[in-house]
Order: C-alpha cells, then sequence, then structure tokens
C-alpha cells in the first residue's frame, strides 16, 4: 500500500481509529504494508510464524500459530509492527525491527492467544523467562523487550475483539449477499471483510475512488492470506466492510459494492 506517511502522520488505532491512542501512552499509526508473509508462509506456522521465527530462528507451538490465524490475522499484524515500531518512544534508535524488536513483538501476540484468559500482570514472569530461549539474536533485556511484548499482547485484546464480532456479522449475512462467488466459500471472504476494515480504519478521512481503490488492490495479495479470490472477486466485500458503520466508523448507509 501507499501513504505510509499519512499512516503515522494520523497516528490512529488501526481498528478503532482512535487518535493518539496506545496502551502506554504513545499513538498507534494505521495498519501499513511493507513485508511480505515471508519464508515460512504457507506452512503449518503460517505469517505468525514469519513474525516470531524470523528474529528468532524458531518457531513456537503449531496449535498456537493456528489459533491466531483464525482468530486475529498474523499477516496483519507483522505487516503492522514492521512499519509502527519506529513510532514508539520505547525503541532504541540504534536497534532493529528483524534483529531486535520481531521476537518481542512475535512473543506478546503469541502470549495472548495461548492465555486469552490471563491478564498481563499474570503472564509476564513466565514470559520473562521465556525471553531467554525466544529472544534469538535480540540485543533487548527483557526490561526493555517487554514493552514491545506487552504492545503487541494489548493491540490483540483490541483485534480479537473486533474481529471475532465482525467474522460474526458477516458470517450470518453472507449466504444472502448477491456479489459472493459460486465456487467460494465464507472463508475465501473472511480476509476481504477483515481488510476493508483495516482499510476503514487507516483511511477514515478518505472516500472509496479509483486511487483508494488502486493503493488496495496492491495489497490484497499480502492481505489474502488462504483466500483464492483474485482483487475483482474481493473487491465488494472489502468495500462493504469499509464502508460499515458497524466496523470502522463507516460514514452513512453502505453503497452497492459492485459499484
Amino acid at each position: 500500500m501507499s501513504s505510509n506517511n499519512e499512516a503515522r502522520d494520523l497516528n490512529r488505532d488501526p481498528i478503532s481509529g482512535t487518535p493518539g491512542s496506545h496502551p502506554v501512552g504513545v499513538g498507534i499509526g494505521g495498519t501499513a504494508g511493507g513485508v511480505a508473509a515471508g519464508a515460512l508462509a504457507g506452512t503449518v506456522f503460517g505469517p505468525l510464524g514469519t513474525l516470531i521465527g524470523a528474529a528468532v530462528g524458531v518457531v513456537a507451538g503449531a496449535a498456537a500459530g493456528k489459533g491466531v490465524a483464525e482468530r486475529i490475522d498474523p499477516t496483519g499484524e507483522a505487516e503492522y509492527w514492521r512499519e509502527e515500531y519506529r513510532n514508539r518512544d520505547y525503541v532504541k534508535s540504534d536497534y532493529d525491527y528483524e534483529r531486535d524488536y520481531a521476537a518481542a513483538y512475535g512473543l506478546g501476540l503469541q502470549a495472548r492467544e495461548q492465555y486469552p484468559t490471563r491478564s498481563w500482570e499474570e503472564t509476564e514472569t513466565e514470559l520473562s523467562r521465556d525471553w531467554g530461549t525466544r529472544r534469538g539474536e535480540s540485543r533487548l533485556e527483557w526490561e526493555d523487550a517487554r514493552l514491545a511484548a506487552r504492545d503487541s499482547w494489548q493491540r490483540a485484546d483490541t483485534t480479537y475483539r473486533t474481529y471475532e464480532d465482525s467474522d460474526r456479522y458477516y458470517a450470518e449475512r453472507f449466504d444472502s449477499v448477491d456479489y459472493r462467488d459460486a465456487d467460494a466459500g465464507y472463508d475465501d471472504y473472511r480476509p476481504a471483510y477483515r481488510y476493508g476494515i483495516q482499510a476503514r480504519s487507516r483511511y477514515q478521512d478518505r472516500d472509496w475512488d479509483d486511487r483508494l481503490e488502486t493503493d488496495l488492490e496492491s495489497g490484497w495479495e499480502r492481505a489474502k492470506d488462504r483466500s483464492r479470490l483474485t482483487w475483482a472477486q474481493a473487491k465488494a466485500a472489502v468495500r462493504e466492510a469499509f464502508h460499515s458503520d458497524r466496523y470502522g466508523s463507516g460514514r452513512g448507509a453502505p453503497p452497492d459494492p459492485r459499484v
């Protein structure tokens, strides 16, 4: 996608769209493109394995990776943190995302999936012990890594709630939509709805026009995960979610998504 500077300037939470929202007092920018799924994409670990494994050199549990992939959107999370980490005030200017911070963000994301009923306070001690074996080449000591891990953990809370709610909403009405491809199921369209929600939160001040559609089309291959849909097939669902008042602060009633 284009306009990464625009996303940073808006400084919005990627799901709620709230300007300057951040669990530890630092603004969150919009969901940004910038990294494909990586070498591990297509394995049982999926994009979450890329987020954790690329920097750590080992990939933690396949079960956790599968669970996250079904509930949040690990591809989007990996892309988000690769771009957004620069805006965090805890990030050391001479430290690198791939080497130093990716492992910490991955640890927080995976831990949120592994312990869905725990609080951060109940989990941090365990994670501090895990960091020694999960850090790979990261130069961060836990006192610094915990800020990134907690950041990822708390962002996942919002992401879980939004996607679980939106998945339910669109699944219940899926059989009645007139843009549905006869050979495609809801699992093919789920990433499109999620992509539209992400786009709405990132581009709140933009209308759906040819320029925005071009931007979104360029990012669809990264966002589609296992969806079999081409952009032409997915576009109507993306546009519907983009215009929905229910998710992402859309404005007004959704227009005909086929237009």
